[in-house]
């Protein structure tokens, strides 16, 4: 069976803008299973579930799961790859000598889940993740923008980490949104206002920008002339 491994930015940008009850019916159309790692877990329900920030949104993920719409994968393998391959990553780039920590093990974890299971694609908002794998020139001249400073790649540690998660793709909530706007399921939405379907696409798109989603203002712009004109 197929499957999609999501990372926790997406999930909690659903949950944040009431939308995770969307996944129910886009699983049914993928006809396969939404996975999360272990350690995406924590990040979502165990962490949250001790603190009193954000204990509402994990127990909806909670529920989430326990109705079995999304699962909780245990590989050790995936564990164990992911430690390699959060080493390789960040020690790609450097500032004054020093090796700079650019990705989380959780995030990680999902790329090496999803290529594992030969996922058709892995869910995940954050910029820094997506841009080390799509574009690696252009996350160089950010961290040398951010740190005010020249930033050093290690070639030989990018072009492995590329290698290992060649032919991976990525998809954000931001797509995940306009799946389900398209496939008419959030048309409940759709009120006696003017403009009502450019009011609701600007609402969704911008609602999960808002909430951490990596997307620009002229992705927005740009969705809503198509799906509007």
């Amino acid at each position: 069976m197929k499957s999609l491994v999501f990372d926790t930015g997406p999930i909690i940008s659903l949950a944040t803008n009431n939308l995770l009850w969307v996944l129910e019916p886009l699983k049914n159309r993928f006809k396969g299973s939404f996975l999360i790692t272990p350690g995406v877990k924590y990040e979502l329900i165990d962490r949250p579930l001790k603190t009193k920030k954000f204990k509402f949104e994990a127990l909806q993920v909670l529920q989430v799961i326990h109705k079995g719409i999304i699962e909780v994968m245990n590989d050790r393998t995936i564990k164990k790859k992911a430690h390699q391959l959060s080493d390789i990553a960040n020690r790609i780039f450097y500032a004054h000598n020093h090796s700079i920590t650019i990705v989380h093990l959780g995030e990680i974890g999902g790329i090496v889940a999803a290529l594992h299971l030969n996922a058709p694609a892995f869910v995940i908002d954050e910029r820094t993740t997506r841009l080390l794998i799509e574009n690696p020139k252009k996350l160089t001249d950010i961290l040398r923008h951010k740190l005010h400073t020249k930033i050093s790649v290690h070639q030989r540690n990018l072009k492995l980490l590329l290698s290992k998660v060649k032919g991976i793709r990525l998809l954000r909530s931001f797509e995940l949104v306009i799946i389900a706007y398209e496939l008419g399921l959030l048309d409940k939405y759709l009120l006696k206002i003017p403009s009502p379907k450019r009011t609701l696409i600007e609402a969704i798109l911008w609602g999960v920008k808002l909430n951490g989603c990596a997307v620009s203002q002229k992705e927005i712009n740009q969705v809503v002339k198509l799906e509007t004109k």
